[in-house]
């Protein structure tokens, strides 16, 4: 393992590396658990084909945590042409999601919290609508950008 430290606009952040296979590298930043996907494997000698399953396998809890997989696995598809995507501001973990498909939910509505750097973040709904989508459940570790829920 290696232990790095940076400072990016004034925040310190403490980067451990615990295991790199390919292009995937699993890290700590400030002790929260990422996966970190590289341009270019850093060894060679594995092929990305071993990394692709352990990068599916956290998809595949969220359309399992609910009985009805089939319709929430429709809805992803759909949801990009259908609703407006909330994104991550910032990487961290759920710790809660307050709201299930089919809500109706006004801009400001506080729809999932997000820790990051042991804080406590509400992410609120951009814009009033229904939600057509949910793609994280609690205790999910998210990056910068990834689409929370749709809201249609």
């Amino acid at each position: 393992m290696n232990k790095y430290q940076y400072k990016v606009q004034g925040v310190d952040y403490e980067v451990e590396i615990e295991e790199v296979e390919g292009n995937i590298a699993k890290v700590n930043v400030n002790g929260i658990p990422f996966e970190v996907e590289m341009q270019q494997p850093i060894n060679a000698a594995k092929h990305p084909t071993i990394v692709k399953p352990k990068v599916a396998a956290p998809v595949q809890p969220a359309p399992s945590a609910a009985p009805a997989a089939k319709p929430q696995a429709a809805a992803p598809v759909a949801t990009p042409a259908a609703g407006n995507a909330l994104k991550a501001p910032l990487p961290g973990t759920i710790t809660a999601v307050n709201v299930k498909v089919g809500d109706k939910v006004n801009a400001g509505d506080v729809v999932i919290i997000l820790e990051a750097m042991k804080m406590q973040n509400n992410i609120e709904a951009e814009n009033a609508g229904t939600i057509t989508a949910i793609n994280v459940t609690p205790g999910d570790s998210v990056m910068e950008g990834a689409v929370l829920l749709t809201i249609g």
